[in-house]
């Protein structure tokens, strides 16, 4: 492996924006659920406000198939201060242009590392770290995000991704997203043994205590951590969460 890791710091905090038809709405169970909240825009700079360093915005019509909201999310990182990484429906080289034209720091791609692992390849080879590589898992088992489809293996694919240069991965425990049940540490640790790019997890977060074992992970190789449900549902408050994660 090649060594990309960094001498470990504190763990980011990335709240999430999922939009749906226009409106903010909350992901659940890796499908397309509902709950609306605040505008997205306004959420997203709610979360500037408190505090964020990132904001983890995800267009779920694009990864859907249903449409798009580009010119919303384009007019969301033109509001921001902070960094934003981009993920849904990134599929080809107009999806992902238009992503990275909107001067976001990062695009996922996330469903079609698996169906177009060449152009995949292509897009890390060209952009670098701006493009990093989702990994929707169920056990160790890949998937598309809301879709039964087998994907491949974890480990096989992370180590495909490893030699074409995927500088960071977004690990999502399917089983855990959105239900408040802790997120898989054990599959943390594993994914952090086979590669030593750096993890940002997603899913299962729902109480500081989360965080701080998070944190504790932080030497291996988590990067970060977005949070969605946890914050809506005010199980914590993000200023709770930069205190456990960053200590301020």
């Amino acid at each position: 492996m090649n060594s990309q890791r960094t001498e470990p710091t504190a763990l980011e905090l990335l709240p999430a924006v999922d939009i749906a038809d226009g409106r903010t709405a909350q992901l659940v169970h890796g499908g397309a659920g509902a709950g609306n909240v605040e505008p997205p825009a306004e959420a997203a700079l709610w979360w500037q406000g408190g505090g964020a360093e990132w904001i983890h915005l995800v267009d779920l019509d694009a990864a859907f198939g249903r449409g798009h909201n580009r010119d919303l999310v384009a007019h969301i990182v033109g509001a921001l201060d902070i960094d934003v990484e981009i993920s849904g429906g990134i599929h080809d080289d107009e999806s992902l242009n238009a992503a990275l034209a909107t001067g976001c720091r990062r695009v996922i791609i996330g469903t079609a590392a698996l169906e177009r692992p060449a152009w995949c390849a292509a897009a890390i080879a060209a952009h670098g770290d701006r493009v990093a590589v989702g990994l929707d898992i169920r056990g160790r088992t890949l998937a598309a995000r809301g879709s039964t489809r087998v994907g491949g293996d974890l480990f096989e694919v992370l180590e495909r991704f490893d030699r074409e240069g995927c500088a960071r991965y977004v690990v999502t425990d399917v089983d855990t997203d959105g239900m408040l049940s802790g997120p898989n540490l054990e599959l943390l640790r594993r994914v952090c043994a086979a590669t030593d790019r750096p993890i940002v997890t997603s899913g299962g977060v729902a109480q500081l205590s989360d965080l701080e074992a998070l944190v504790d992970l932080v030497a291996i190789g988590v990067e970060g951590a977005i949070i969605g449900t946890a914050l809506y549902d005010g199980r914590f408050t993000l200023a709770d969460g930069l205190r456990v994660t960053v200590g301020r």
